[in-house]
């Protein structure tokens, strides 16, 4: 069901223009009565042609210039009310320019109170409001001439909303559901019920949305439109939801329903400002704004990025709450001080993390390029601006985009400039290690990760795209690397190899074999010494002869008499009992051993006789 939302001046007819078109009156407050014009959104609906039609009626009082602003953050026809004998007003000019700075670009300009006025001053009026229009995006809006106590002009301003609801065409389902909460409350026996205008996708009764502020779940038990209830809204239709789960004390207008996969909240974003046309000066860091969103106002605060002379300005918008935004969404900022819509945009980065001028600037113009583009070809620029991100937070960001250039591990997509960037600091990297330590066969993939701010499963897919890099599993290496092993490590091997052959199982301590940090580990990895405690290494031939000497022991042996067997001391004896536990050769029960694996005796021909 399309929505028409009316704007213009205080006064000037709207709720009564509404009224005649729908025969419904959607003035809902007392206090609307007795002072005869519209404080708070008001609602009505008729059916044009073959359908229904929801209306909602905009204050066009300044004071209540915030309550504008809820109803028409998704229409898709705008009804503008001049009265021909006032003309064009403040209001009128300040409701122009939101509609413009939202981008409504269909619509029909009613001149009311046509017949108080005879037809000259109607045709100057038209006049009027076609030079006003002009440079908007409501300029070329036919404009119908009304008298709602007479009924002139109001099928034939029903005929022009009708054409123009066809030019609109059907609203937009993306599959992701959205509603700007504009009123909420309780009924007794049902609970809390929230009502806006839906977009985005449609809602069945029993789906599980997401309410923000304050991020919680909650479950549609009923849907209403118009009065009717339904199990399934269309987007593009004002609706009623009961909420299972929500507590009403929590929800404010400005508060948004949305599935939780879909939509993230912010409380910065990198956005596009566009001045109003009669803004007198420039916008500034230090004015007081209030920033318009859907059916929310929250106070922001400024920090404009661009030059004096650019245009738009690009600025980062700051709030006191986490607003949950899309890379695209449009919103109006009205300044405090003035008392008026100063400016409006769109956003471009609803996370930018950290900018400086130069990168906003450069930012600000790619991201601006594609906002109208489908969300693959906006996630593939956000991607680009922001290097790496996770998937779920693009398509989040982005309307659902998914990056079709980019490469992804485990849920996180890097750019491909990125993925250079990183390729090349990831080589520098391994040189700098590689030169250090010629006897490693290369650095620590999780060391490298670290050293470049990547998670890992990231740093193996830049180095399985690179053709300079190698992974080894735990380590990465150059292509043209190979452990340096010269004679002075030869030679030094060769004597640490006798020292410890001489010694029989009583070795030396291993810092004392003669062996620098790096050759030692080389001899580690290679296998030509075994660790076997902190400070104990043996070769391995001799640790075969510990092991086929195995059964000679009793069941249950003793420490010392494992220590008394091979001829060694308790400081060798305990780890290599330790080792022989976590080699399964032995198991420990206490303070005695046994023996679980024994050598495979030798072939009968090989047998000394």
């Amino acid at each position: 069901m399309p929505i028409i939302a009316t704007a213009g001046h205080v006064d000037h007819g709207k709720s009564t223009l509404v009224e005649a078109l729908t025969g419904r009156d959607p003035d809902r407050w007392a206090e609307e009565k007795t002072r005869g014009l519209t404080i708070d959104l008001g609602f009505a609906w008729t059916r044009l042609g073959d359908e229904d039609v929801g209306f909602v009626d905009v204050p066009g009082h300044e004071r209540f210039i915030k309550n504008m602003l809820a109803g028409v953050g998704a229409v898709d026809v705008a009804l503008f009310v001049v009265a021909a004998d006032e003309g064009w007003m403040p209001q009128s000019e300040e409701h122009a320019a939101v509609l413009d700075l939202l981008d409504v670009r269909t619509g029909i300009v009613a001149l009311t109170r046509a017949d108080l006025v005879d037809d000259e001053t109607i045709e100057l009026a038209a006049l009027e409001i076609e030079d006003r229009v002009a440079g908007t995006s409501l300029v070329g809006w036919p404009i119908v001439p009304t008298a709602a106590p007479d009924g002139r002009g109001i099928e034939e301003l029903k005929a022009a909303l009708a054409n123009a609801l066809e030019q609109a065409g059907p609203p937009r389902n993306e599959d992701r559901p959205r509603l700007w909460v504009d009123r909420a409350f309780t009924i007794a026996g049902a609970g809390t019920v929230v009502t806006g205008t839906l977009v985005g996708g449609a809602v069945h009764k029993g789906d599980e949305l997401t309410m923000w502020p304050p991020g919680s779940p909650t479950r549609v038990r009923g849907l209403q439109s118009h009065e009717r209830d339904v199990d399934e809204i269309a987007p593009g239709t004002r609706a009623a939801l009961n909420l299972a789960g929500a507590d009403r004390s929590t929800i404010a207008r400005g508060a948004m329903l949305g599935r939780a996969g879909d939509f993230r909240a912010t409380d910065q974003f990198l956005a596009d400002l566009r001045p109003v046309r009669t803004l007198e000066g420039e916008l500034t860091d230090r004015g007081a704004y209030h920033l318009h969103v859907g059916s929310g106002g929250w106070p922001v605060r400024l920090r404009v990025l661009t030059g004096d002379d650019a245009a738009p300005v690009t600025a980062l918008v700051r709030a006191p709450a986490q607003i949950p935004l899309v890379m695209g969404d449009r919103f109006v900022m009205r300044e405090v001080g003035r008392k008026a819509v100063v400016a409006g945009g769109r956003v471009l980065d609803p996370h930018p993390g950290t900018l400086d001028r130069s990168s906003a600037a450069v930012s600000a113009g790619s991201l601006r390029a594609v906002l109208d583009d489908p969300p693959g070809r906006r996630a593939d620029v956000l991607l680009d601006r922001r290097g790496i991100a996770r998937l779920d937070d693009l398509a989040r960001d982005t309307g659902g985009g998914r990056p079709s250039a980019a490469l992804i591990a485990e849920g996180i997509a890097v750019a491909p400039a990125a993925a250079s960037t990183h390729e090349a600091g990831a080589v520098a990297a391994v040189r700098a290690f590689q030169d250090a330590n010629p006897l490693r066969p290369g650095v620590p993939k999780a060391s490298l990760a670290t050293t470049l701010g990547l998670p890992v499963a990231v740093l193996e897919v830049v180095v399985a795209e690179s053709r300079a890099l190698v992974d080894d599993g735990p380590t990465v290496h150059t292509t043209d690397f190979a452990p340096a092993w010269g004679d002075d490590q030869e030679a030094a091997w060769q004597a640490a190899r006798e020292t410890l052959e001489r010694s029989g199982l009583a070795v030396p301590r291993a810092s004392g074999l003669g062996l620098d940090e790096e050759t030692f580990h080389m001899l580690l990895r290679t296998g030509r010494l075994v660790r076997v405690g902190e400070d104990l290494v043996y070769l391995p031939a001799q640790l075969e002869e510990i092991t086929a000497g195995l059964d000679a022991l009793p069941d249950g042996f003793t420490v010392a008499e494992f220590r008394d067997a091979y001829g060694m001391t308790r400081r060798h004896a305990v780890p290599l009992l330790e080792w022989l536990d976590r080699e399964g050769w032995t198991s420990r029960r206490g303070d005695v051993r046994t023996v679980r694996r024994r050598p495979s005796p030798a072939p009968d021909d090989a047998r000394p006789r």
